[in-house]
Protein backbone atom coordinates (compact mmCIF):
# COMPACT_ATOMS: atom_id res chain seq x y z
CA UNK A 1 0.00 0.00 0.00
CA UNK A 2 3.09 2.32 0.99
CA UNK A 3 4.91 1.32 -2.33
CA UNK A 4 1.95 1.87 -4.82
CA UNK A 5 1.32 5.76 -3.48
CA UNK A 6 -1.66 5.31 -1.93
CA UNK A 7 -0.42 5.39 1.56
CA UNK A 8 2.23 8.26 2.00
CA UNK A 9 1.71 10.50 4.87
CA UNK A 10 0.30 9.36 7.93
CA UNK A 11 1.11 5.80 9.78
CA UNK A 12 0.13 2.70 8.25
CA UNK A 13 -2.67 2.38 10.87
CA UNK A 14 -4.48 5.74 10.22
CA UNK A 15 -4.68 5.15 6.76
CA UNK A 16 -6.03 1.66 6.74
CA UNK A 17 -8.87 3.17 9.19
CA UNK A 18 -9.55 5.88 6.97
CA UNK A 19 -9.48 3.46 3.89
CA UNK A 20 -11.87 1.02 5.46
CA UNK A 21 -14.11 3.86 7.43
CA UNK A 22 -14.33 5.07 3.26
CA UNK A 23 -15.29 2.01 1.84
CA UNK A 24 -18.01 1.69 4.83
CA UNK A 25 -19.04 5.65 4.08
CA UNK A 26 -19.04 4.59 -0.13
CA UNK A 27 -21.62 1.15 0.70
CA UNK A 28 -18.66 -0.81 -0.66
CA UNK A 29 -17.87 -2.78 2.65
CA UNK A 30 -22.16 -3.79 3.42
CA UNK A 31 -23.42 -3.72 7.31
CA UNK A 32 -23.97 -7.46 8.05
CA UNK A 33 -21.34 -8.82 6.05
CA UNK A 34 -17.81 -10.84 7.15
CA UNK A 35 -14.27 -9.07 5.93
CA UNK A 36 -12.04 -11.14 4.81
CA UNK A 37 -8.48 -9.80 6.33
CA UNK A 38 -6.22 -11.97 3.83
CA UNK A 39 -8.23 -10.67 1.10
CA UNK A 40 -7.80 -6.97 2.64
CA UNK A 41 -4.04 -7.46 3.36
CA UNK A 42 -3.44 -8.43 -0.15
CA UNK A 43 -5.54 -5.92 -2.18
CA UNK A 44 -3.70 -3.38 -0.14
CA UNK A 45 0.09 -4.64 0.09
CA UNK A 46 0.36 -4.21 3.77
CA UNK A 47 1.01 -6.73 6.73
CA UNK A 48 -2.06 -7.80 9.25
CA UNK A 49 -0.82 -5.90 12.07
CA UNK A 50 -1.52 -2.41 10.48
CA UNK A 51 -4.87 -3.95 9.24
CA UNK A 52 -5.67 -5.52 13.19
CA UNK A 53 -4.58 -2.03 14.61
CA UNK A 54 -7.26 -0.09 11.93
CA UNK A 55 -10.28 -2.75 12.57
CA UNK A 56 -9.40 -2.68 16.40
CA UNK A 57 -9.66 1.28 16.25
CA UNK A 58 -12.92 0.85 13.80
CA UNK A 59 -14.68 -1.48 16.49
CA UNK A 60 -14.39 0.72 19.63
CA UNK A 61 -16.03 3.18 17.39
CA UNK A 62 -18.90 0.74 16.69
CA UNK A 63 -18.25 0.19 13.07
CA UNK A 64 -17.32 -3.05 13.36
CA UNK A 65 -17.14 -6.14 15.81
CA UNK A 66 -14.31 -8.04 16.02
CA UNK A 67 -15.52 -12.21 16.55
CA UNK A 68 -13.33 -14.57 17.71
CA UNK A 69 -12.93 -17.54 14.81
CA UNK A 70 -15.55 -16.28 12.78
CA UNK A 71 -13.55 -13.00 11.78
CA UNK A 72 -14.63 -8.52 11.61
CA UNK A 73 -18.50 -8.41 10.97
CA UNK A 74 -19.57 -4.80 9.42
CA UNK A 75 -21.98 -3.71 12.22
CA UNK A 76 -25.70 -2.75 11.57
CA UNK A 77 -26.87 0.91 12.20
CA UNK A 78 -30.00 -0.03 14.37
CA UNK A 79 -32.38 2.41 16.14
CA UNK A 80 -31.42 1.67 19.34
CA UNK A 81 -27.99 2.65 18.36
CA UNK A 82 -29.40 6.07 17.00
CA UNK A 83 -30.95 6.76 20.15
CA UNK A 84 -27.93 6.37 22.48
CA UNK A 85 -26.13 8.42 19.62
CA UNK A 86 -28.63 11.14 19.74
CA UNK A 87 -27.96 11.01 23.41
CA UNK A 88 -24.72 11.17 23.71
CA UNK A 89 -24.08 13.78 20.82
CA UNK A 90 -26.99 16.38 22.57
CA UNK A 91 -25.71 15.64 26.43
CA UNK A 92 -22.27 16.48 25.07
CA UNK A 93 -22.74 19.77 22.86
CA UNK A 94 -24.88 20.74 25.52
CA UNK A 95 -22.12 20.62 28.02
CA UNK A 96 -19.51 22.25 25.00
CA UNK A 97 -22.49 25.78 24.79
CA UNK A 98 -22.05 26.06 28.37
CA UNK A 99 -18.60 25.74 28.60
CA UNK A 100 -17.77 28.22 26.08
CA UNK A 101 -20.91 30.58 26.59
CA UNK A 102 -18.46 33.15 27.63
CA UNK A 103 -16.37 33.09 24.57
CA UNK A 104 -18.99 33.08 21.96
CA UNK A 105 -18.77 36.86 20.48
CA UNK A 106 -20.95 38.92 17.57
CA UNK A 107 -18.93 37.43 14.78
CA UNK A 108 -19.36 33.83 15.91
CA UNK A 109 -23.70 34.80 15.67
CA UNK A 110 -22.87 36.05 12.14
CA UNK A 111 -20.90 33.22 11.04
CA UNK A 112 -23.87 30.45 12.26
CA UNK A 113 -26.40 33.16 10.80
CA UNK A 114 -24.79 32.40 7.56
CA UNK A 115 -23.68 29.09 7.50
CA UNK A 116 -27.48 28.62 8.51
CA UNK A 117 -28.59 30.78 5.56
CA UNK A 118 -26.79 28.41 3.43
CA UNK A 119 -28.22 25.58 4.65
CA UNK A 120 -31.78 26.77 3.85
CA UNK A 121 -30.69 27.79 0.27
CA UNK A 122 -29.22 24.31 0.05
CA UNK A 123 -32.21 22.66 1.17
CA UNK A 124 -34.32 25.15 -1.70
CA UNK A 125 -31.67 23.84 -4.35
CA UNK A 126 -31.87 20.40 -3.49
CA UNK A 127 -27.76 19.94 -2.87
CA UNK A 128 -27.75 17.75 0.06
CA UNK A 129 -23.55 17.91 -0.30
CA UNK A 130 -23.30 21.84 0.39
CA UNK A 131 -25.97 20.96 3.59
CA UNK A 132 -24.44 18.41 4.78
CA UNK A 133 -20.66 20.16 4.68
CA UNK A 134 -22.37 23.42 6.15
CA UNK A 135 -24.47 21.80 8.91
CA UNK A 136 -21.21 20.56 10.72
CA UNK A 137 -19.65 23.39 10.19
CA UNK A 138 -22.25 25.37 12.01
CA UNK A 139 -22.00 23.01 15.31
CA UNK A 140 -17.90 22.90 14.83
CA UNK A 141 -18.89 27.31 15.19
CA UNK A 142 -18.99 26.82 18.63
CA UNK A 143 -17.60 23.12 19.42
CA UNK A 144 -14.20 24.79 17.84
CA UNK A 145 -14.10 26.96 21.20
CA UNK A 146 -14.32 23.94 23.08
CA UNK A 147 -10.68 22.29 24.72
CA UNK A 148 -11.80 19.94 26.05
CA UNK A 149 -10.52 17.30 23.46
CA UNK A 150 -12.43 14.17 25.02
CA UNK A 151 -15.44 15.31 24.16
CA UNK A 152 -14.59 16.50 21.17
CA UNK A 153 -13.55 13.65 20.34
CA UNK A 154 -16.34 11.87 21.29
CA UNK A 155 -18.68 13.91 19.65
CA UNK A 156 -17.13 13.56 16.37
CA UNK A 157 -17.13 9.66 16.96
CA UNK A 158 -20.68 9.50 16.99
CA UNK A 159 -20.97 11.84 14.46
CA UNK A 160 -19.22 9.33 12.10
CA UNK A 161 -21.64 6.84 13.33
CA UNK A 162 -24.22 8.68 12.61
CA UNK A 163 -23.14 9.83 9.09
CA UNK A 164 -21.36 7.29 7.75
CA UNK A 165 -23.17 3.90 7.61
CA UNK A 166 -22.85 4.35 4.56
CA UNK A 167 -23.45 8.24 4.42
CA UNK A 168 -27.00 8.79 2.56
CA UNK A 169 -26.74 11.07 0.23
CA UNK A 170 -30.97 11.63 -0.68
CA UNK A 171 -32.61 14.57 0.70
CA UNK A 172 -35.48 14.41 3.46
CA UNK A 173 -36.09 18.25 2.85
CA UNK A 174 -39.18 18.86 5.88
CA UNK A 175 -36.33 17.77 8.19
CA UNK A 176 -33.64 19.41 6.79
CA UNK A 177 -35.84 22.52 6.30
CA UNK A 178 -36.81 22.10 9.98
CA UNK A 179 -33.54 21.26 11.15
CA UNK A 180 -32.61 24.96 9.99
CA UNK A 181 -35.58 26.43 12.18
CA UNK A 182 -33.95 24.59 15.34
CA UNK A 183 -30.48 25.91 14.47
CA UNK A 184 -32.23 29.99 14.25
CA UNK A 185 -34.09 29.32 17.87
CA UNK A 186 -31.00 27.91 19.22
CA UNK A 187 -28.82 30.98 18.11
CA UNK A 188 -31.83 33.06 19.56
CA UNK A 189 -30.90 31.81 22.93
CA UNK A 190 -27.34 32.16 22.53
CA UNK A 191 -27.71 35.82 21.13
CA UNK A 192 -29.59 37.01 24.58
CA UNK A 193 -26.70 35.33 26.43
CA UNK A 194 -29.09 32.29 27.41
CA UNK A 195 -26.65 29.36 27.21
CA UNK A 196 -28.43 26.81 29.73
CA UNK A 197 -31.43 27.40 27.26
CA UNK A 198 -29.24 27.16 24.23
CA UNK A 199 -28.26 23.72 25.69
CA UNK A 200 -31.38 22.10 26.90
CA UNK A 201 -32.61 23.41 23.39
CA UNK A 202 -30.12 21.21 22.13
CA UNK A 203 -30.51 18.19 23.94
CA UNK A 204 -34.25 18.64 24.56
CA UNK A 205 -34.87 19.57 21.01
CA UNK A 206 -32.33 19.33 18.17
CA UNK A 207 -30.88 16.25 19.55
CA UNK A 208 -34.07 15.09 21.16
CA UNK A 209 -34.51 11.41 19.58
CA UNK A 210 -38.53 11.38 20.50
CA UNK A 211 -38.62 14.73 18.75
CA UNK A 212 -36.84 13.64 15.55
CA UNK A 213 -37.98 10.18 15.71
CA UNK A 214 -40.40 10.36 12.82
CA UNK A 215 -37.78 11.92 10.41
CA UNK A 216 -35.09 9.24 11.90
CA UNK A 217 -37.16 6.82 10.87
CA UNK A 218 -37.82 7.67 7.69
CA UNK A 219 -34.43 8.80 7.17
CA UNK A 220 -32.55 5.58 8.46
CA UNK A 221 -35.13 2.74 8.65
CA UNK A 222 -37.47 3.67 5.14
CA UNK A 223 -38.22 0.15 4.73
CA UNK A 224 -39.53 -0.75 8.32
CA UNK A 225 -41.49 2.17 8.78
CA UNK A 226 -43.50 1.39 5.91
CA UNK A 227 -44.24 -1.88 7.24
CA UNK A 228 -45.28 -0.50 10.98
CA UNK A 229 -47.27 2.60 9.22
CA UNK A 230 -49.01 0.38 6.48
CA UNK A 231 -47.39 2.67 3.66
CA UNK A 232 -48.91 5.59 5.52
CA UNK A 233 -46.70 8.84 6.13
CA UNK A 234 -45.13 9.38 10.03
Amino acid sequence: MAENGILQLRSLREQVYEYLRDAINRGELDAGSFLDQRQLSERLGISKTPLRDALIQLETEGFVSILPRRGVFVNRLTLEDVRHLYEIIGALEGAAVVSVGDRLEKAHFRQMHSLNKEMVHAVEAGDFNRYYARNLSFHEVFLGLSENTSLLRMVENAKHRLYDFPRRREFLPEWESASTTEHAAFLDLLEVGDMRGAADYLRDVHWSFQVQERFILQYYFPEADLLETGGAEA
